[in-house]
């Protein structure tokens, strides 16, 4: 019998190219990016139920957030010609062309929703304006997750059923950090049940992937990665339960609610440089690549015996 032999890649390079991108610009564009589209939606929300300070608030800071993740992915391709040209054609299958488009859509609506909102002029332009920023928010907010899955790094592609909804729970906690950080406490109660109801998801969401990547979920738990999404999880779940418990801190509810908005906001940004230094971990050791191969092989090749 041959004994079974070690995968070593030649001379020990990585299989595929990690990605070049900037952690600081793109992970920063996941994480800008998801605020603002789910922020759009908790505006809307806010607009028509009444929730006028919140609603504004909500509006300029999603306009600021999506200003901040264009610049950012600007900076990254080095030149704002190169984000202009990604408009001159519409590629369905592109999840980069689609989220170039939905961005050129998404921003003026925000931007006429903030402006009118602050204003007070032309209410109803501004209602329709909300209107079509939280229905393209979602889309927003979760694309950048079908974009990383869509690439070979292990560590993304192996969860592509969990990372859109994953972005999209961690989205939804972050525009609830924002509202609580920015809103009064009588208004958010919208919010709170949001930020709960995220958590959770973000925690189920997760333990999902692991399962499913199998071995490459080591770089989900160890180094630089394992590190922020243990923070992102612990910093979720104390800013979900500091929300829901503001109302019920009498004087100290405003700064109670202010410290869970903050620690929401901070998981959120811990989930997406969390998942982003995962990905480059898994392209850079040639293991992730081949091993998730062999154990997808193994379990076909058992389904076919049984």
């Amino acid at each position: 019998m041959v004994p079974r032999a070690e995968f070593q890649s030649y001379y020990g390079r990585p299989v595929i190219k990690a990605p070049s991108w900037a952690a600081r610009d793109i992970a920063g564009y996941f994480f800008l990016g998801g605020l603002a589209g789910a922020g759009s939606v908790l505006a809307a929300g806010a607009h028509f139920t009444g929730r006028g300070t919140t609603a504004t608030a909500l509006k300029v800071s999603s306009l600021g957030a999506v200003g901040l993740s264009v610049a950012a992915l600007v900076n990254d391709l080095g030149r704002p010609s190169r984000f202009a040209h990604m408009l001159r054609v519409f590629k369905p299958t592109s999840p980069m062309s689609v989220g170039s488009w939905l961005l050129g859509v998404y921003g003026p609506a925000a931007g006429v929703a903030a402006a009118t909102a602050v204003s007070g002029t032309f209410r109803r332009v501004g209602a329709v304006a909300t209107l079509g920023a939280a229905l393209t928010g979602p889309a927003v907010a979760t694309y950048t997750g079908v974009l990383a899955a869509d690439t070979a790094v292990p560590a993304w592609h192996g969860a592509y059923r969990e990372l859109p909804y994953l972005f999209a729970a961690s989205a939804t906690a972050a525009a609830a950090g924002m509202a609580f950080v920015i809103g009064p406490v009588r208004e958010t109660g919208p919010a709170r049940r949001a930020a709960v109801l995220a958590t959770v998801a973000d925690l189920a969401l997760s333990a999902a992937a692991e399962r499913r990547l199998g071995s490459v979920a080591e770089t989900w738990r160890e180094n630089r990665a394992g590190m922020l999404l243990r923070l992102a999880r612990a910093l979720s779940v104390a800013g979900g339960m500091a929300g829901a418990a503001a109302p019920a801190a009498g004087r100290a509810a405003r700064p109670t609610a202010a410290l869970g908005g903050l620690a929401l906001l901070a998981g959120s940004a811990c989930t997406r440089f969390g998942i982003f230094a995962a990905g480059v971990a898994s392209a850079q050791d040639p293991r992730y690549t081949v091993v998730p191969q062999r154990e997808r092989l193994a379990r076909e090749a058992g389904s076919r015996e049984g």
